[in-house]
């Protein structure tokens, strides 16, 4: 089918107008695919793998919109780009109209929200620094949704809020739980005596709803970015962040999520928990030689959920283990017993960056050669993100992918396609999914998914888990039914899917 497209010099829209604006475009009769994004390289490259980029589109720019469409007919494809023109007027018609008059900058949304303690600032990464700096200055706390912020504006940032008294989480925080109250991607969790820290954003949450699931709850679930743990930042928010939750009286138990953080910030963090009054339970997600404690995320928050019932840590362990002894044989056994050589390898396709890092380090022992664009442990460098090799495991939300693009827990079209091409090559044995749910994700991620799923799991394995709650607007209940009619085999954690993604690959050899 011919693809046309249209280039406009210097029209920037939002990534979730544009999302809105390609999936009409797609449904529209007579279009087999379609798309709008802004045309940075990572964008570019992604209309390529998909047979959508034109030489017109090939030499776009990041600040110029690009229009896609390939039907089977010139004039269904005029139909569409004339569709776009509507959609994109209409957007700023709207945007222009919408609500109530918002306020202009800080200070008016102060005179606004008398009494805000806190400022959440997502704004494009080159002025994000300078709105968080002005809410310190007036003695809020920030979390700093933005990403592409310099390290030497987190670090002068968090130097300031140190000094203040304040908080800040970020840049690039995408999850917090401040009193109860979710903040960015965030899910609808029980309040409790389990305090968190965390500088991974998608393990805030898999603990978070673990813990919940389990009858305890959060007293405060504190996100740092990633960055923070790095030497040249140095620790100082998932520092203050701990001493926060050793001073306060409703948190019991203390949770520390973190991929391994530089020698000097890990000796400053250990030296604080030595001298904690309470129990405080830490997860290095990937350190090496590190002693015996949990592994992954379910792990972490089991024991963390034991400790805060005054239950030995090494029966919930048992359990946990007790419970995939079960259940893992069994599905591995019937779901290997239909797939044919030489399909044999796992492609695990992640929105979450923690839940990728995971998957490779309970893969990397079960199953060999391992790659990912975000290679952790023992995994391999992807020499191209767009295309899987062996074993591979991808992050959906790394830069690469997210740069002019809705983060994958919004738009699922990115995530779609690759199922379809993972699915469609004869090595597959086994498409390994993350489904993230709560404020900020996509309201309706079964529907969106579902009708993919359902054709992928004719030629390979579809596992996955479902991070969330059923307080969450998605209910997971309901959001994991739909996916099993799918044909998806949904897991109780991110941990157990890629146990029995692997179990799966190792029975096909």
């Amino acid at each position: 089918m011919p693809v046309v497209s249209q280039v406009r010099k210097g029209a920037y829209f939002d990534s979730v107008t544009l999302m809105r604006v390609g999936r009409e475009l797609a449904a529209l009769p007579g279009v087999d695919d379609a798309a709008a994004v802004m045309g940075t390289q990572s964008n570019r490259a992604i209309l390529s793998a998909a047979r959508l980029l034109t030489a017109s589109a090939g030499s776009a720019a990041d600040t110029d919109l690009i229009l896609a469409v390939r039907a089977g007919k010139p004039a269904a494809a005029q139909a569409a780009l004339e569709k776009a023109e509507a959609l994109l007027k209409d957007a700023g018609r709207r945007s222009a109209a919408a609500g109530e008059p918002e306020p202009a900058d800080l200070d008016a949304a102060l005179q606004a929200l008398t009494g805000a303690r806190l400022a959440l600032i997502s704004v494009a990464g080159r002025y994000a620094g300078a709105e968080a700096m002005k809410a310190l200055e007036r003695g809020l706390h920030v979390m700093l949704f933005s990403d592409n912020v310099p390290i030497e504006t987190e670090i002068a940032l968090k130097t300031f809020a140190r000094r203040r008294g304040l908080l800040v989480m970020g840049p690039d925080c995408g999850t917090a739980i401040i009193n109860g109250v979710p903040l960015a991607f965030a899910n609808v969790v029980r309040r409790g005596g389990i305090g968190v820290v965390a500088a991974a954003g998608t393990g805030l949450q898999e603990v978070s709803c673990l813990i919940s699931h389990a009858g305890a709850g959060l007293s405060q679930a504190i996100g740092t970015g990633g960055r923070d743990v790095k030497k040249a930042v140095g620790g100082v928010m998932f520092i203050e962040g701990l001493k926060a939750l050793l001073a306060d009286r409703d948190t019991k138990v203390i949770l520390l999520i973190s991929k391994p953080p530089d020698p000097v910030v890990a000796a400053r963090i250990a030296a604080l928990v030595r001298r904690a009054r309470k129990p405080v339970v830490s997860l290095l997600l990937g350190a090496r030689g590190a002693k015996a404690g949990p592994r992954t995320l379910e792990e972490a928050a089991a024991i963390s959920v034991a400790l805060a019932n005054g239950r030995p840590a090494e029966q919930a362990l048992r359990e946990l283990a007790a419970r995939d002894a079960r259940a893992i044989p069994d599905a591995a056994r019937r779901e290997a017993a239909r797939l044919r050589k030489p399909r044999r390898f796992v492609r695990g396709l992640f929105s979450g960056g923690t839940f990728c890092a995971e998957a490779q380090l309970i893969l990397e022992d079960r199953v060999a050669p391992l790659y990912s664009n975000a290679p952790v442990g023992r995994a391999k460098p992807l020499s191209d993100a767009l295309r899987s090799r062996a074993h591979t495991v991808v992050d959906l939300g790394e830069d690469a992918f997210t740069v002019g693009r809705p983060h994958p827990m919004i738009d699922y079209s990115l995530r779609n396609r690759r199922i379809a091409q993972e699915a469609a090559d004869p090595e597959t044995a086994v498409i390994l999914l993350d489904v993230v749910l709560g404020y900020g994700s996509h309201p309706d991620p079964a529907a969106e998914i579902g009708p993919v799923l359902r054709a992928a799991r004719r030629k390979a394995a579809v596992v996955c888990s479902v991070t969330g709650t059923d307080a969450d607007p998605q209910h997971r209940g309901r959001v994991a039914r739909a996916l099993q009619r799918a044909g998806a085999i949904v897991m109780p954690s991110n941990a157990a899917a890629c146990r029995l993604a692997a179990e799966i690959a190792g029975r096909l050899g």
